[in-house]
């Protein structure tokens, strides 16, 4: 995107892997502007989930173009993930029917577990399908699909890290990088933020602290499945752009996971 000087704006890019992500500047007025970012963000907005939405324009080229409220701050750090502030902010995003009514308008499908094993099934490789230890996961996942009520399927993030958690200065946590989201089972999201960020004999604690309740057996199991399709997803994706450490060491905790479950027969 270029910088438009006729209107006094300075247009720079930033970080992402999508590279259609910038900050306008003007005066001492900064924009955090996206293309064709999730098309239920003004939902996202009223919620205070994310920043602010400032507009949204079609672009000759026809793309959408929005702009949101600079928010100086940081990414939240690895050891912050665990947190009650983020587990209560993800309980908003489950729970929003804001969210939920939104998605649906704007004509956002639903995923199944069937169909993120049938899209494990495409994009894994050979050489990893034949691995022993992924090949049992992989049965027992097709196996043992979750059974979940669409009715209960709510809107979930999809790739929470801790890059896609944002402090503000003030101290007010928002959730950014909606370009993952889906309509499907919250277990979906719970077990990317456990797998990743909270210690296993820790599960209990940080769920109860994110149900302000006791959890339930159907959830735990539904975590432990969604916990596997998550590691073998990112042993797959270690593998295609060559991050071999990382990749064994998922492999690793895959295995320790499996050893430690009572759920499923692997």
């Amino acid at each position: 995107m270029d910088s438009n000087p006729k209107k006094g704006w300075r247009i720079l890019p930033v970080g992402g892997n999508t590279g259609m992500a910038y900050m306008g500047e003007k005066n001492d007025r900064r924009l955090f502007l996206k293309r064709n970012t999730s098309p239920f963000l003004a939902a996202l907005s009223l919620e205070e989930i994310t920043p602010r939405l400032v507009w949204t324009k079609r672009m000759v080229s026809g793309d959408t173009l929005t702009a949101q409220e600079w928010m100086n701050g940081r990414n939240l750090h690895r050891n912050e993930m665990k947190q009650s502030q983020v587990s209560d902010l993800l309980a908003r995003v489950h729970h929003s029917e804001l969210l939920k009514r939104m998605w649906k308008q704007v004509g956002g499908k639903i995923t199944t577990p069937q169909t993120l094993i049938d899209e494990c099934y495409i994009n894994i490789s050979p050489d990893l399908r034949s691995h022993p230890l992924i090949s049992k996961v992989l049965k027992a996942l097709n196996d043992n699909q979750p059974q979940l009520e669409c009715s209960n399927y709510e809107v979930c993030h999809g790739d929470l890290n801790h890059k896609n958690c944002l402090l503000s200065d003030t101290g007010k946590l928002y959730l950014v990088d909606w370009d993952s989201a889906k309509l499907a089972d919250p277990a979906l999201d719970l077990s990317m933020l456990m797998c990743r960020y909270v210690p296993r004999d820790e599960w209990q604690n940080w769920l109860k602290q994110y149900l302000k309740a006791e959890p339930s057996d159907s959830l735990k199991k539904r975590i432990v499945w969604y916990t596997f399709l998550n590691l073998i997803q990112a042993i797959e994706e270690s593998h295609r752009r060559g991050r071999f450490h990382e990749m064994n060491q998922d492999i690793i905790k895959l295995s320790e996971i499996v050893k430690d479950q009572s759920y499923y027969e692997i």
